[in-house]
């Protein structure tokens, strides 16, 4: 027998005693305890044990593996402030009569992982730290450390800090282009608090976008166990290498349901980016072609030529932008980038936003009907835009991109960001927090379209604007 046979048997029998443990074990819970009366006859039932070896091949074990991993993941722990609103204010007699203080200390567990053991870099989700007050990251070897934020990205949902600690441990990171379906792949981190735990499972899609509430997306799908408080633990291969770092799981009932075998991970290679970026400048730069985009229906594919009703048809080119010098026109339809299927005008935009300014993209096209590729650079995708550049009636206010877990959930549009006060932005109405959703300057989805329909000065200026879950409109005088 071959040796590739002999382990592949060793793994079938290693999985079916763990599916007949795993529903024994079920049927222990789900059953009620029931008392049995005592017989001189009732045989104590000996406890089996999995055999070192089966047909003279040992058992497989990822423990000499995960004894090398184990110390480079964290738990990490964090305490932010939060104000306790009373129905009278800040009323300070009304909080000593009934003994409600100024604030409250929120905790929240996460995990993270050390990619760097010279200084001390540790990688974890943004949800994880964000907004935290306070963060303590606590080694696998017991020693609990206060972590320095060093800087992160809401939108890849990706966070870096560093940890002031001698003789760490790092994990090596793999090429996660090179992970493929089937791949085993284990899970390490604190679920709910309990402390370092191991899961394992398989990869089982690559390359998800179309999780509801994230940011730009590129998620490793994988069926190990991910659950509360696994949120930016490790991902790692059977070679002990870093691939993913976990984020998410997937539950229609919530994610105190537990695991359902939808667990996602962001890939190590999209993680090392965000992460040399945040260390070269504390910022992260996105491409754009500086296109305006929506999905192709059937009516537009009636119209266009097309026999299938999926891509982003292009329906507006914005000038001088890198789509404009790479030949792209109104009416082309983007139907794939860099071999990647592009079946709408959202997974056009998550593309764009997980590339850096200067790569080459190839676009595969359709135009009148007919295939065709075109290869295009990208530019910077603008981050802020100051509303006094763009019409002197919204000066002292500044724009910026939609985070892009709103957009996720179905909105359109530039976040006001900041209103100074006594500008003319404020006296118009605007405030901070503000959403654009259209303006009677022409139609926009994001800051660039924005920017783009405030290019020839409007004489009217309206806005319509998402405040506190209600819509109105203002007028920029």
């Amino acid at each position: 027998m071959k040796p590739a046979t002999k382990t592949l048997l060793a793994l079938s029998a290693a999985a079916t005693f763990g599916g007949f443990a795993a529903t024994g074990l079920n049927l222990m819970l789900e059953r009620p305890a029931m008392a049995a009366p005592a017989s001189a006859s009732t045989a104590i039932p000996v406890a089996g044990s999995l055999p070192s070896a089966v047909a003279g091949t040992p058992m497989p074990s990822l423990a000499p593996m995960l004894k090398r991993v184990l110390p480079a993941v964290v738990s990490v722990n964090t305490k932010q402030r939060v104000r306790v609103n009373t129905p009278f204010g800040d009323d300070p007699i009304f909080r000593r009569m009934f003994g409600i203080p100024e604030e409250r200390i929120a905790q929240s567990l996460g995990s993270g992982v050390i990619v760097d053991a010279q200084r001390g870099l540790v990688l974890t989700n943004n949800h994880v730290v964000e907004d935290a007050d306070e963060v303590q990251v606590t080694l696998a070897d017991g020693r609990s450390l206060k972590a320095e934020f060093v800087g992160n990205d809401p939108d890849t949902d990706i966070a870096l800090m560093r940890i002031p600690a001698q003789n760490l441990t790092a994990i090596p990171v793999a090429d996660s282009d090179k992970l493929q379906i089937g791949d085993f792949v284990v899970a390490i981190g604190n679920p709910f608090g309990v402390g370092q735990t191991v899961t394992s499972g398989i990869v089982s899609a690559v390359g998800r976008n179309n999780l509801p509430g994230a940011g730009f997306q590129n998620f490793i799908q994988t069926d190990a166990s991910i659950n509360p408080g696994n949120s930016g633990g490790a991902l790692v291969n059977l070679n002990g290498e870093l691939v993913g770092i976990n984020t998410a799981s997937f539950n229609p009932r919530g994610s105190m349901a537990g695991n359902i075998g939808l667990g996602f991970a962001i890939p190590a290679n999209l993680a090392s980016r965000i992460k040399d970026q945040l260390l070269a400048g504390g910022v992260v730069r996105r491409g754009t072609l500086g296109i305006d985009s929506q999905d192709v229906d059937a009516r537009i594919a009636k119209g266009l030529g097309l026999t299938d009703a999926r891509g982003a048809v292009i329906t507006r080119i914005f000038p001088g932008s890198a789509a404009g010098a790479a030949g792209l026109k109104v009416g082309d339809v983007v139907v794939a980038a860099n071999g990647q299927p592009i079946d709408s005008a959202e997974a056009l935009r998550n593309f764009q936003g997980l590339q850096a300014p200067d790569a080459k993209v190839t676009l595969e096209l359709r135009r009148d009907g007919k295939p065709l590729q075109l290869v295009s650079g990208l530019r910077d995708a603008p981050k802020a835009l100051n509303g006094a550049q763009l019409d002197a009636r919204l000066g002292g206010a500044s724009f910026a991109e939609l985070p892009e877990s709103l957009r996720r959930q179905g909105l359109a549009g530039v976040l006001v960001e900041d209103v100074q006060r006594g500008s003319r932005a404020a006296q118009n109405g605007l405030q901070r927090g503000d959403v654009i959703l259209a303006a009677s300057s022409g139609d926009f989805s994001d800051l660039g379209g924005f920017r783009a329909s405030l290019a020839t000065v409007p004489q009217q200026l309206v806005l319509r604007v998402l405040r506190g879950g209600a819509s109105g409109q203002l007028l920029m005088r």
